[in-house]
């Protein structure tokens, strides 16, 4: 079964068309350390990642408001793949919408990251 197929199947999740993105929602989703790390992991080049992937300093309930944030300003795209729920950068969607918004974002997290390598 193909990635398509499976996303359209099964439970579906609310995400914004790329005309409704907000740079408002965006900035504030994105104003937070936790979000930034989300963030810049799905940068990284990777495919989509499951949420159980990211190695983060919170609770699992914390971790999925964050994911949410992300996913209702339109940061991010997830679907379910079995149990787990992937997520993925909307990176083209983001660049039309607003050009060089994202890479800036990645780039000063990236710096700030090996300032501070603990990745706080």
């Amino acid at each position: 079964m193909s990635r398509s197929a499976r996303t359209t199947q099964g439970r579906q999740l609310e995400h914004p068309e790329p005309s409704q993105i907000q740079l408002e929602a965006v900035l504030s989703a994105l104003a937070d350390p936790i979000r930034l790390r989300i963030v810049h992991a799905l940068s990284l080049g990777h495919d989509d990642m499951a949420c159980i992937a990211f190695d983060l300093p919170v609770s699992k309930s914390t971790s999925t408001h964050h994911f949410r944030v992300l996913r209702e300003a339109g940061v991010i795209r997830q679907y379910y793949e079995g149990t787990s729920r992937m997520s993925r950068l909307r990176e083209e969607e983001l660049q039309e919408r607003f050009p060089g918004l994202l890479p800036a974002v990645v780039n000063a997290q990236s710096a700030h990251q090996d300032q501070d390598p603990a990745g706080s």
